[in-house]
């Protein structure tokens, strides 16, 4: 199955600040309801700023995190819950690396201002003893079937 790739010009969106979004379809509820039950959006998206922050602060995930963005989102392995509210990290085994991705994905609840969107925060790689150490010490709040 071949998954969206975030590529300049694809379904990129300029809003009037300028900041450029890409837009990476939408959320399964039946899988994301975990992190927040209250959202307002089903649309997820990344900004052009969040992609520079990994590339530049993640240079390893980089590369994984923008080929495999979909398929981490529609079909993770756990999902933890951050300390941030309304915040989980998506967390799913990339079969080309050694390493799992987790990506660090913000809901957007009647709380927030209703014209944001479900957004990817940030992404980095871990290890399987870090995934194990996550697995012990955080709230997991889904599971893969």
């Amino acid at each position: 199955m071949k998954y969206n790739q975030v590529r300049i010009g694809d379904g990129v969106i300029a809003n009037e600040k300028n900041v450029v979004i890409h837009s990476l379809g939408t959320l399964d509820w039946n899988i994301y309801d975990c992190i927040s039950n209250n959202h307002i959006a089903d649309e997820v998206i990344i900004t052009e700023e969040q992609m520079m922050h990994i590339r530049e602060r993640h240079p390893e995930a980089y590369i994984d995190t923008m080929h495999y963005v979909r398929e981490i989102l529609d079909d993770p392995d756990y999902i933890f819950r951050d300390k941030h509210p309304n915040t989980g990290l998506v967390v799913k085994k990339i079969q080309n690396d050694e390493k799992s991705s987790l990506l660090a994905l913000k809901i957007i609840t009647s709380d927030d201002n209703k014209d944001y969107k479900n957004s990817v925060i940030t992404s980095w790689k871990i290890t399987e003893k870090r995934l194990n150490n996550y697995l012990r010490n955080k709230d997991v709040i889904y599971k893969k079937a």
